[in-house]
Parts: C-alpha cells; sequence; structure tokens
C-alpha cells in the first residue's frame, strides 16, 4: 500500500458517553421537572410565616402557627398532584427510573396531624425541656409524612429523608427559580412588588393613627408588631431559611419519593437454626432466672434480697433501675435482629421463633414491672424529678412496644411494627404533655412536704410556669423562694409568638405580684434531692 492510499491518520480522541447514575440516583431518581411556581410560592409563604411566629427561645403559640402553616402547604402541593415517577428519566436522561413504592403527591394525614399536635405543645405547656422533646420528634413525624416505608430498615431510612433531600433539592430549585426568573422578566413581576410596597405603606400610615388615637389598640399593635433590630432580622433571616430549606425538601420527597422496595424486602440470607437458637435459648434462661428473683421481691420476699445486696431499699431501687432499662431497650434489639434473621420455612422454624422470641418479650415485659416498682418506690423515698417522670414514662413506652411484639408474633407479621412502635412514642410523648409533668412534680412534692416537713426547694424553683398553680399552695415564706426565679421569667416582656396556657395560668395565679417580693429567704435552706 503507497502512501497516497493509505488512510489518513487521526489522534486519538476519546468519546465521552452519559454518565452512569449512581446507587443514590437509581433508589432517587429525582423530579422529572424543575420545581414550579406553585411550590416555590407554597413553601416560600410557609417560610415567612414561620419567620414571623417562631420564637426560638422558649414555647409558644408561634410553633403551632408555623406547624399549621408548613402543613397546609405541604398538603396543598399533594392535593394538586405531580408527575407520576414511573415516567421521571434516570439520571443520565435515558429510561424511564424504577417507580418507588407509593405513587409521588402523597401525603400521610396521621403523620402530618402527629407533627402539629408535637409542635402545639409548646401552646399548652412552659417546660422547655419538654418541648425541645416535642420537636425532636415532630422532626421524625414530619418525614415520615411525606414518605413511605414499612420494615425497620425503610423506617430508619425515611425518619431522616427531609435534611437529606433537602440538600439534594438545592438544584432542582435553582432550576425552577432561574425559569421563574426568565418567566417573570418584563412580565408583571413589577405590579406585584408595587402591590405589595402600596399595601406596606397603607398598614403603616393607618396603623399609626390608630395607635396614636387609642392606648388599647397601641398596645396591641405593640405586642403585635416586632421590634425592628439587627438581632430581629437575623432571627427572621435564619428561620425563613430553615423552614423553607426543610419545607422544599419535604416538596422534593412528594414530587420523587425514593425507591423502598429493596428496604422493605426480608433478608436474603437465613441463619440455621442451631445459630439462632442456642443465643437465644441461653438468653431465656438467663431472663427467667433474673425474672424469679424480681418476683419474690414483688411479692414480699424483699427482705431476703436486701439482706444479700447489703443494700437499703431506697439504694436498692435506685441502684436496678437503670441497668433494667438498658436491659429492656438492648431486649428489642436483639428481637429486632432474631425476627429479621431467623428462617421461618418450617412450621417447627415458626414455632421456635414464636416460643423463644415470644417468651423473651414475655420475660422483659416483667423486668419493665420491676423497674417501673423500682421507681416508684425510690420516687416514695426521696420524690419526683423531670428524670423520673421521663424515664418512667420511657419505660412504660418500651413496654408498650414489647406488647405490640408479642401481638405481632401470633401471625409472624410486623410490617405495621416499626410505625406503630414510633406512632406509641408520639403518644407517649402527647400523653405526658397532658400529664404536666412539671405540675406533676411539684403537686407531689408539695404533698409530700405536707406530710413529711421535706421539700427542696432549690430544685422546684427551677420548674417552669407549669408549676407554679402546685407551688402556690405553700407557706408564704417557702412560697416566696420557689416562686422567684419564675416570676422574674413571667415579668420580662413577651410577645404573642411566646404565649403559652401555661404562662398565662402562672400569671394568673400570681395575681399581679411583682418578681421584687419574691426573693430567696435563708429559711429556705433544704436537703438537696440527689438521684
Amino acid at each position: 500500500m503507497t502512501a497516497q492510499s493509505a488512510p489518513a491518520m487521526r489522534p486519538f480522541m476519546p468519546v465521552y458517553g452519559p454518565r452512569p447514575p449512581t446507587a443514590l440516583e437509581r433508589r432517587w431518581p429525582g423530579p422529572s421537572r424543575p420545581a414550579d411556581a406553585v411550590a416555590l410560592g407554597a413553601t416560600g409563604m410557609a417560610g415567612l410565616v414561620a419567620a414571623a411566629s417562631v420564637p426560638l427561645d422558649r414555647p409558644g403559640v408561634g410553633w403551632a402557627v408555623a406547624g399549621l402553616a408548613g402543613a397546609a402547604a405541604l398538603t396543598a402541593l399533594s392535593l394538586r398532584g405531580w408527575a407520576h415517577p414511573a415516567t421521571h428519566p434516570t439520571a443520565n436522561g435515558r429510561g424511564p427510573a424504577v417507580p418507588p413504592v407509593v405513587e409521588a403527591g402523597t401525603i400521610r394525614p396521621l403523620w402530618t396531624v402527629a407533627t402539629v399536635l408535637l409542635l402545639s405543645v409548646g401552646t399548652v405547656r412552659a417546660a422547655g425541656w419538654l418541648f425541645v422533646l416535642c420537636l425532636l420528634t415532630a422532626a421524625v413525624t414530619a418525614s415520615l409524612a411525606v414518605t413511605a416505608g414499612r420494615s425497620l430498615p425503610a423506617v430508619a431510612v425515611t425518619s431522616v429523608a427531609v435534611p437529606v433531600a433537602a440538600l439534594r433539592g438545592l438544584p432542582w430549585v435553582a432550576r425552577g427559580t432561574a425559569i421563574l426568573a426568565r418567566r417573570q422578566r418584563g412580565g408583571p413581576s413589577a405590579r406585584t412588588a408595587a402591590t405589595i410596597g402600596v399595601s406596606v405603606l397603607l398598614l403603616l400610615v393607618f396603623g399609626g393613627l390608630f395607635a396614636s388615637a387609642d392606648a388599647a389598640f397601641a398596645e396591641l399593635a405593640g405586642r403585635v408588631t416586632p421590634e425592628f433590630s439587627a438581632a430581629t432580622l437575623a432571627r427572621w433571616v435564619y428561620v425563613f431559611a430553615f423552614a423553607t430549606l426543610g419545607l422544599l425538601g419535604g416538596a422534593y420527597l412528594l414530587a420523587a419519593p425514593p425507591r423502598l422496595t429493596g428496604l422493605e424486602r426480608p433478608a436474603k440470607t437465613r441463619l440455621h437454626r442451631l445459630e439462632w437458637t442456642l443465643p437465644l435459648v441461653a438468653l431465656n434462661a438467663i431472663f427467667l432466672a433474673f425474672v424469679a428473683v424480681q418476683l419474690t421481691v414483688l411479692f414480699g420476699g424483699a427482705g431476703h434480697v436486701l439482706r444479700t445486696a447489703g443494700l437499703t431499699y431506697a439504694e436498692y431501687a435506685r441502684r436496678g433501675f437503670w441497668q433494667l432499662l438498658v436491659v429492656t431497650a438492648l431486649t428489642l434489639g436483639v428481637l429486632a435482629l432474631a425476627a429479621r434473621w431467623a428462617p421461618r420455612d418450617t412450621k417447627r422454624d415458626r414455632l421456635l421463633v414464636r416460643v423463644l422470641l415470644g417468651g423473651l418479650a414475655a420475660l422483659c415485659l416483667v423486668i419493665v414491672v420491676s423497674a417501673l416498682f423500682r421507681m416508684h418506690t425510690y420516687e416514695e423515698a426521696y420524690g419526683f424529678t423531670r428524670l423520673r417522670v421521663l424515664v418512667s414514662a420511657c419505660e412504660l413506652w418500651l413496654g408498650s412496644v414489647l406488647v405490640m411484639v408479642l401481638a405481632a408474633g401470633v401471625r409472624l407479621r410486623a410490617g405495621w411494627l416499626p410505625q406503630a412502635a414510633i406512632g406509641s412514642g408520639v403518644a407517649a410523648l402527647i400523653g405526658l404533655a397532658i400529664l404536666n409533668p412539671d405540675h406533676f412534680i411539684a403537686d407531689r412534692n408539695v404533698a409530700r412536704y405536707q406530710d413529711t416537713g421535706r421539700i427542696d426547694l432549690a430544685y422546684l424553683s427551677g420548674l417552669s410556669a407549669d408549676a407554679v398553680p402546685a407551688l402556690d399552695r405553700l407557706p408564704a415564706t417557702l412560697r416566696s423562694c420557689a416562686l422567684g426565679d419564675v416570676a422574674r421569667d413571667l415579668a420580662e416582656d413577651h410577645d404573642w409568638r411566646g404565649w403559652n396556657i401555661g404562662a398565662d395560668r402562672a400569671r394568673h395565679a400570681l395575681d399581679g405580684q411583682s418578681a421584687a417580693s419574691l426573693t430567696w429567704s435563708p429559711e429556705c435552706g433544704s436537703q438537696r434531692i440527689h438521684w
């Protein structure tokens, strides 16, 4: 072949194809279209409501207002519908994505109601520690409201899906915002801005005139209108960004929920019979021995146990409660793992699962009763505190989960159990709010003082405004010591966002008494309650 007939040589040019999707993109392809004006507008409006209403430093009605606004926004997006994700392209733009478990755009009303109820606890109770627990639980229930998942792995993933969706949805929001800005260029956006400006101007002018004309209206306007400062502006920006980002994460999940079919399937690998029966038989045996000892304590044999242990009864109760609480929690983990990995192919396997797991759950229930009995004994000896009430409620919740485990073992079907366990936890927390724990603690300690003459005013003075009606029954000197800190907090100027029923009742109980008149007296020195 001559040089003239030889083909021309070209330099090597690599051919780049579309980027293959990652494992996350295959499970969670994302929406097929950018965020539209309705999604951006609904979440933005709810974010504005949250920025104007949420008090970051205390519980209050503002949290419930923000929760209702967020629930309304996501419910509206859910009702308007989204394109079915089966038609969504994968990340490389080719081919349909695998559809998720449920159709996009659905919202779960029970979890939505639970979220709003948890945020509304701040409207009723003034105890900050209780509201923090409700707020953290509301974050989980909000994720479950916009996702689907029944198995334990799926529920564990979906309970934290909103923060991940919020970050993953930023490009989705950015594309939608850019498209909306191009459409509005030269359109009615200027007229809309002018309309908003005129509305604000009218409110300022006429509001100022009415405020100067009537003192009562001026006071109302002063409570509703926030004080403009750098700190207030920073709080508005922070709350708006945080709330809007979370709501956009919920909207992203409604538009394209992740595919959870792989997490819903049972474990592929099962243990051999000896590999799981031997550990459970040994565990049942040691549980049975411990329960036998506990029954002697519960039914009058405490003297023998205490002589053997060399402790007082209160020390025996205090020493064992925490260990039994950990045992209960660990047992639930063992039951979950054994139920997932134990084989159920034959009738003998299913019988072993029912006997060993059911027996372990039943024995653990006796341990729950023993732990609660120890806590009751200790509370009768030393009084009630927040920690003691909280861990007792936690132990009761764990006991309810064990009862549900026994119910699931009847038919060996536990698909409903993970969400039911979380639901029972939400119910326990709302029940604790109904109990009004700070008032309950104060009431029981005041009753104990009337019987024994012993009281820890240093601890009780740190309770929230919920405890004021109970502490108001103390003698004058002790009452002054117990209510001083709460009265000073109530005397601070708070706007409508931090209003709640507990603080309002406390103000009525104080009946206008000034905080300066409620001072600590040397006569209030008392023995502190130690755990």
